[in-house]
């Protein structure tokens, strides 16, 4: 990939915004790769193989969640190198559109999304602690307030997500080493699994009842045949599915909230969206064939041992977990339980980084509150951290997190088909602009993005009305937000 940049010295550009650019392409990476592995990838198989019935369809819906992601980092590449700025996917909808539609964005990443995931993630990091330390139990409550009950977990989640904003709040460079040590060993173990999978998890049951009729009818564990949707039905099941596999594979344009952060922004972010997408993307199909070699795909209910489970009835989901089990026994169980905590954390520890980043963009367009647009001594948003910090605890405490990150996937998915819109526009309405990196199949393959992500979209509205209503009613929101915040702080509006 040919990416030629021309710009000011760094030491310039540093004293113009005061952030320190520390965030090398190997570190992109991390971010771009531990922003996407969390949790998902170990549990949402179980019920994207309920939704599409095939072993063929189980995996055709990873692989179109991968080109999805791929085709939508080389998409935003061309963005991000034009405006390799912090605050990332809020300047390039400023740009394309206007402030109202960017802060949109902005206010439904505040509110929900980043928000949502640290706290989702910070839950599920101390769920899995609890399998090497039992005391960290949803059971063992440490005291009750009317109906409101505050568990062990919930303060592991806190502990760690206050932890985490305290590392990132001393600088990038305490941030990124985070990042680096938990991402890589976070990729060596998940390659690991890969191999040990391959090597010594192989089931002739498994693979009897998988491959036997890859794409037609399959028998579950306990005798019952499930014949597969095809035509429309099919079309609607897969799009259905990938509200899993979406979340998982989401957060890849994360490194673009960091530009003023970044070595050479106009080619590393680029680089590390594709490089660290495609990444993933291997990463989560390999996966699914092991899943698919060791466990047969649909199950029991009613079964006691993880073989007669499957995937599709794996305890609480958990199909690594089962895979583990298989392969080694008790032992493994716990092994993918650290690598887990390790996956969590650092996810958290990018979303946290990230986020920030975005709400400090905003703030310098006059449209939060000043403080959040203001660095501390070591070159970060600290204010904005902490106010992050603040609202993802909340969210840990109301227990709801997960139904918000439900309740956002539409809106997720509108604002990415409304970014890689804004390719387009701005090749219209800034022809002359500078653009050290042109998407790559332009036009045809943005333009396959915004048609297959709008087919999910109509999908989950027509037929998941649940996931949808609620994260539009959310964005609307904004809109008074906007307008209230705009009269009050738009004397503040700092320009660089």
């Amino acid at each position: 990939m040919d990416v030629k940049t021309t710009q000011a010295p760094e030491s310039m550009q540093q004293k113009a915004t005061g952030f320190k650019r520390e965030l090398t392409l190997f570190d992109a990476i991390m971010i771009v790769t531990g922003g996407m592995i969390g949790s998902g990838i170990f549990i949402v198989t179980a019920d994207i193989s309920k939704a599409v019935v095939t072993p063929a369809n189980m995996l055709l819906v990873w692989v179109v969640t991968g080109f999805l992601t791929v085709v939508g980092a080389i998409s935003y590449g061309e963005l991000s190198s034009m405006f390799p700025k912090v605050g990332g996917q809020y300047i390039y909808l400023k740009e394309a559109y206007n402030k109202l539609v960017a802060f949109l964005y902005g206010w439904t990443l505040f509110l929900v999304i980043q928000t949502g995931i640290i706290a989702a993630v910070g839950v599920a990091f101390a769920r899995f602690t609890g399998v090497l330390f039992p005391w960290f139990s949803e059971t063992n409550v440490l005291f009750s307030v009317g109906a409101f009950n505050f568990t062990t977990v919930q303060l592991l989640a806190i502990i760690s997500i206050v932890f985490l904003t305290y590392i990132n709040s001393r600088g990038v460079k305490s941030g990124k080493l985070i990042q680096n040590i938990f991402g890589s060993t976070k990729l060596i173990a998940l390659f690991g699994l890969i191999l040990l999978g391959l090597l010594f998890g192989v089931n002739e049951t498994a693979i009897q009842a998988n491959f036997t009729d890859f794409w037609g009818t399959q028998t579950a564990t306990d005798g019952t045949s499930l014949i597969p949707p095809t035509g429309i039905a099919l079309i609607t099941a897969i799009g259905i599915a990938m509200v899993g596999s979406l979340f998982s594979s989401d957060s890849w344009n994360n490194i673009g909230f960091s530009g003023d952060e970044i070595v050479n922004p106009k080619r590393t972010i680029v680089l590390s969206m594709v490089i660290g997408s495609a990444l993933v993307t291997g990463i989560y199909l390999l996966i699914n064939v092991v899943y698919l070699l060791v466990l047969p795909m649909h199950g029991n209910a009613a079964a006691t041992d993880v073989m007669g489970q499957g995937i599709t009835f794996a305890d609480n989901a958990r199909v690594a977990t089962a895979v583990a089990e298989v392969i080694g026994g008790s032992k493994a169980t716990i092994a993918i339980a650290i690598l887990i905590m390790i996956s969590t954390f650092g996810c958290n520890n990018g979303a946290i980084l990230s986020g920030a980043r975005v709400y400090y963009a905003i703030a310098r367009d006059g449209l939060f509150f000043k403080k959040m647009g203001e660095l501390n001594k070591n070159g970060v948003p600290a204010a904005a951290l902490w106010l992050q910090c603040i609202w993802a605890c909340l969210l840990c405490l109301s227990g709801s997190y997960n139904q918000l990150l439900d309740y956002v996937i539409f809106a997720v998915m509108l604002f990415y088909i409304l970014t890689i819109v804004g390719v387009f526009i701005l090749r219209v309405k800034r022809p002359d602009l500078p653009r050290p990196y042109k998407a790559f199949g332009y036009p045809v393959l943005p333009a396959m993005y915004i048609l297959f992500a709008s087919a999910i979209c109509i999908i989950l509205l027509i037929y998941k009305p649940a996931y949808t209503w609620p994260g539009l009613i959310i964005v609307s929101l904004g809109i008074p937000v906007y307008y209230f915040f705009g009269s009050k702080f738009s004397k503040q509006t700092i320009n660089e």
